[in-house]
Parts: C-alpha cells; structure tokens; sequence
C-alpha cells in the first residue's frame, strides 16, 4: 500500500517537473535558478531524524552512486543556447522519456528493495538516490552555464 502511493506520488512529481522544465526554458537561466533546487530539496534530510528512517552508511553510499549514475542521463539531455546576450536552458525532447524511465526504474526497484528493506529505509535510500542525482546533474549545469557565461563576457569585452 505504501510503495503504491509513493509510486503514485513520485509520478505526479515527475509530471509537475515537466511542466517547470518547459516553464523555466522559455526565461533566462541563472546561478541562482540552477542551485535553489537542489537546497531546497535538500531540507527532506530532515527525515532522517527519525529513526525510521535510518540507514546504513554502505547504504547511503550505494544510494548516492546509484543517483550519480542515473544523472548523466540529465547531464547529457541539459544544454544552454545564447540568446540575446542571455542564457537559456534548451527543452530536450528525451528529458521526458529519460524522467519517465528513470521513474519506471525506480519504481521496479523500490518494489524490489521493498522485499527486504523497510518502507522506512527504502525511502530514505530513494530520497539520498533523487539528491545525489539532482546535486550531481546541477553540479554539471552549473559549470555549463559558467563556461557560457565567461564566453559572453569576454566576446563583450
């Protein structure tokens, strides 16, 4: 019941990311709209204040890593164009069939993990793989929009 309605839950997320996606590539891109996400998020780690949410450093580490990998997917769909002087994240058409797919992976996973790890610590596994995932795939947009940013700056000069 409870691996349903997170499933459930994560899905209308998905949905809701598509539409900011396709919001946010029609206005200029910026540091600060590259890294709020991530910190926002990031206020979730507050779950593991409660032991229920508990898990094992190797865990954490596998969590992490399985995130990481999972963002190179994003990585390679998020490019910037110049427009006017401005920079602007360019909508890839794969970027929904890549979330898309990541969500059905991890869905599959979670159903596995489910068997024999805890509601509790399968949640807080997939919150630590979500955060390494969008830290790592921000990480790389962020020096995308810098490298861009000193471009426009020095073809200014």
């Amino acid at each position: 019941m409870l691996i349903t309605a997170s499933s459930i839950l994560a899905v209308i997320m998905a949905i809701c990311m598509i539409f900011i996606r396709m919001k946010a590539s029609k206005k200029p891109a910026s540091t600060r709209k590259i890294i709020l996400p991530p910190l926002f998020m990031s206020t979730g780690a507050l779950m593991f204040l409660s032991p229920v949410f508990h898990v094992s450093w190797s865990q954490v580490l596998e969590a992490v890593s399985v995130g990481v990998l999972f963002s190179f997917f994003l990585i390679k769909t998020s490019n910037f164009e110049v427009k006017d002087n401005r920079i602007y994240l360019i909508p890839s058409k794969a970027f929904v069939f890549i979330l898309f797919a990541l969500l059905i992976l991890r869905i599959i996973l979670k159903v596995l993990l489910g068997r024999t790890v805890s509601f509790g610590e399968t949640s807080g596994m997939f919150f630590l793989l979500a955060l390494g995932m969008i830290v790592s795939w921000r990480i790389a947009m962020l020096f995308k929009y810098k490298k861009l940013e000193k471009e426009i700056h020095q073809t200014s000069i």
